[in-house]
């Protein structure tokens, strides 16, 4: 499980990452408080002990892209670093060539389509068809293009994984509890859902940083992945 620390300053991510360390697998830091603190949040995260995931979605030419992926994988403690897609592959190609193949190097994974876009709104700005159908070419894109991993809405996992194979990468974001709210994602899912579709990992913010106890949200959401995982196996 990543927790996300959608935060706009450090003091309070630091905190709830010192509240939830050790009972979490990683921490996301997202262009929120990357753009209001920078690298010094990643560096100081790191300290705990943490492992994190810098989601920062980079989408720009393959030198740009190529030369922001350096400079994240060179962060300690980043263990996963994304871009979009929809950058392409000449894009995807230049981030996995920077990134390089070393043991201690991050996993480097594609976005397919953000789960608050739903069908009409793909279709507003020129996607056109189901999303399932375009996660699932920009998946296979991806890993053309030789990323690890995408990360994309449960809704799509399972034809991914017969498209991209079992050791491809899923990371599921927009996963809710069955009672939480959806606020802003419009695909969701819940942890046991997203589980029992294949995802290697869940990226879930609000319903454990808002919540009354996170440190026992977060409990309660991990016993229901690993009973998900036992019904999976």
């Amino acid at each position: 499980m990543i927790v996300a620390l959608d935060y706009a300053r450090f003091g309070p991510a630091h905190a709830m990452a010192r509240q939830l360390a050790g009972c979490v697998g990683m921490f996301k830091v997202g262009s929120q408080l990357f753009s209001s603190e920078g690298p010094p949040a990643v560096r100081k995260l790191a300290r705990l002990g943490v492992s994190i995931f810098l989601d920062l979605k980079f989408h720009d030419i393959p030198n740009t892209v190529a030369g922001a992926v350096k400079a994240a994988a060179a962060l300690p403690g980043v263990r996963l670093i994304d871009v979009h897609a929809l950058g392409g592959i000449e894009m995807m190609r230049a981030a996995a060539r920077a990134i390089g193949r070393g043991r201690n190097a991050p996993k480097l994974l594609a976005v397919t389509l953000l789960t608050s876009l739903d069908a009409a709104a793909l279709d507003q700005v020129g996607i056109a068809g189901p999303p399932s159908v375009r996660a699932i070419k920009l998946a296979k894109l991806a890993q053309q293009a030789g990323l690890d991993g995408v990360v994309a809405s449960a809704h799509e996992v399972r034809a991914i994984r017969r498209a991209c194979g079992k050791k491809f990468f899923v990371v599921v974001p927009g996963v809710r509890p069955a009672r939480a709210a959806k606020h802003d994602q419009a695909r969701v899912a819940t942890p046991a859902e997203a589980i029992r579709a294949g995802a290697d990992f869940l990226v879930i913010g609000r319903p454990i940083t808002e919540a009354g106890d996170p440190r026992a949200a977060a409990a309660d959401i991990l016993e229901e992945i690993s009973r998900a995982l036992r019904r999976r196996v």
